[in-house]
């Protein structure tokens, strides 16, 4: 029996495929389960990035405090005025995800903003396609979207090796799971 089970329904990410759409922005108030805290010490350089680069909005701010950024539900950012901010990015990083019909022009935005502001895209051993973006305060963000499940792919079998099989809706059936 295994302790894993679909709960794709419980997130605004939808199932993986090429043309998997994007939800709308979300802009309701919630309690957030999570959420990124990044100081800035240039809030206009740092909000357009986030808004025209990544595909952020801005969901409320405290003039010379805070922003905070939303993009799809549970994808919080509060961006804070803060003195300086580290002159290189730290080692850990946060992900958001996206779809990959979505990759393209986020890598192409950011580079407009930032020219040496990406690396990527690149396809992952558990099968998402990932941009690593490193942002205005240098925090490292990576964009990760899945890619369609194929049962016959090593991606399948790397995480079948681990006792991982797809969701129904990843997969597109509705066969059980062990």
């Amino acid at each position: 029996m295994s302790d894993h089970y679909n709960a794709f329904e419980t997130s605004p990410v939808p199932t993986p495929g090429p043309d998997a759409v994007p939800p709308e922005p979300f802009r309701g108030i919630y309690g957030m389960p999570a959420f990124v805290t990044i100081p800035t010490s240039d809030m206009d350089t740092s909000v357009d990035f986030w808004t025209r680069g990544l595909g952020f909005f801005e969901l409320f701010g405290i003039p010379g405090r805070l922003v905070h950024l939303r993009r799809w539900a549970f994808q919080d950012v509060l961006l804070v005025q803060a003195a300086s901010v580290p002159e290189q990015a730290p080692a850990m990083s946060f992900s958001f995800a996206g779809v990959l019909s979505q990759v393209d022009s986020l890598v192409e935005n950011c580079r407009t903003l930032r020219p040496n502001s990406v690396d990527g895209p690149r396809d992952t051993p558990w099968n998402t396609r990932d941009v690593e973006v490193i942002t205005p305060e240098n925090a490292r963000v990576v964009f990760t979207a899945a890619k369609p499940f194929d049962p016959a792919s090593q991606e399948a079998r790397n995480l079948e090796g681990i006792g991982i099989t797809a969701p129904d809706a990843v997969r597109g059936d509705n066969a059980e799971h062990a």
